[in-house]
């Protein structure tokens, strides 16, 4: 795994993005477990499901004809990467502006750890404990050496004394 501190900085950035995203930009995940996450880590708005009642051709319809734009945010297994292929598609077909940038800095961010946006919320934990734990030891180390430090003083101190 890359540095804990850094992922997990990177990807609250990538969370934030997508928090912060225009009003008229539309999420499109898996299904309802990927809403769930997304919505775990506090990412609002309009979050829609591309599989069960919504499938791709409908899905790029309704966006077209409610003038929104998309963010492709499948899960980089092998069926999230045709589904992101097939909604590029279809989004291209209709005339809907999409990102999908956002999905391929999580891929790179992520993918030797998840495999899917529903474990996100885990994998955020996990990194916030790493980096506390992380932060614990650096603070026992500076304790550690605060204690290294004054205990050689008092050593020389009584050295002095007894000369």
């Amino acid at each position: 795994m890359r540095d804990p501190e850094e992922t997990l900085e990177e990807l609250t950035k990538i969370l934030d993005d997508l928090s912060t995203r225009d009003d008229d930009q539309v999420i499109l995940v898996e299904g309802q477990k990927d809403r769930g996450a997304l919505s775990v880590l506090g990412v609002g708005g309009e979050v829609w499901q591309i599989q069960g009642a919504n499938p791709i051709l409908a899905t790029a319809e309704k966006l077209a004809q409610e003038g929104k734009r998309a963010i492709i945010l499948t899960d980089w297994d092998r069926k999230g990467g045709q589904l992101a292929h097939s909604l590029r598609l279809a989004l291209t077909a209709n005339g809907i502006q999409f990102e999908d940038s956002t999905r391929l800095r999580l891929v790179k961010l992520v993918k030797t750890e998840i495999k899917d946006i529903e474990s996100l919320p885990a994998f955020f934990t996990h990194l916030v404990s790493l980096e506390q734990s992380a932060k614990e030891m650096r603070q026992t180390a500076r304790n550690n050496a605060s204690l290294a430090r004054m205990r050689s003083a008092e050593k020389k101190a009584k050295a002095r004394v007894q000369r």
